[in-house]
């Protein structure tokens, strides 16, 4: 008879395990939609009137972005809460919300590489494609061609910035995850929220 109890327990705890995890997903779907939808409108509106200098910057500032954000994600998993135990007791600034992401690891990891890296990476196609077709219709030049010279830019910087950004991730975990943490405990950076949220 005790048997059947724990058994009963095990379900309940796993239904509400599932059940968390769900709604956890269900925020970070809406955050996703609310986020790819500023991005987007953001990037049309910059280059909708934008020259070819600003337009770039426009795509690199979102390559940056994609690319420090990977470094986040990867630094919160590679990172050890030990250190910031010890922080903590002395109340140094920032322990308790290191602790805290890396405790969450799992979900900021997917907040930062991949909620944030497949939406710059979303918008970063988008530019890719005004440009190219400006670049056809300006320097008479096919679609395809711009578009390859274009996205064989893109695709290096980004897949070349994110192998050394994971390499510095590593390298520099406890750093990375202090600096972010520092962020949150001041409560002045536009994901701070999100990723307080994401902790929990």
């Amino acid at each position: 008879m005790p048997h059947s109890n724990d058994s009963g327990n095990c379900m309940e705890t796993a239904f509400k395990v599932k059940k968390m995890n769900f709604r956890w997903v269900g925020r970070i779907v809406i955050w996703s939609l609310v986020l790819a939808a500023i991005f987007t409108l953001a990037s049309y509106a910059v280059l909708e009137e934008a020259g070819y200098v600003l337009a770039f910057g426009v795509l690199v500032a979102l390559i940056l972005l994609g690319i420090l954000f990977d470094m986040v994600g990867v630094a919160v998993t590679a990172a050890d809460e030990t250190p910031f135990h010890s922080m903590a007791a002395h109340k140094g600034r920032g322990a308790k919300e290191a602790i805290r992401l890396i405790k969450s690891a799992d979900r900021v990891a997917t907040l930062c590489s991949d909620v944030v890296g497949d939406i710059t990476g979303i918008v970063s196609g988008i530019t890719v494609a005004v440009l190219a077709t400006r670049a056809a219709v300006d320097f008479s030049v096919s679609t395809l061609a711009a578009s390859l010279v274009v996205s064989g830019i893109v695709i290096g910087l980004t897949i070349g910035g994110k192998a050394l950004g994971k390499q510095a991730a590593i390298g520099s975990s406890q750093d990375i995850v202090l600096f972010v943490a520092k962020i949150i405990y001041r409560k002045n950076w536009l994901f701070a929220k999100l990723l307080r949220k994401s902790m929990r």
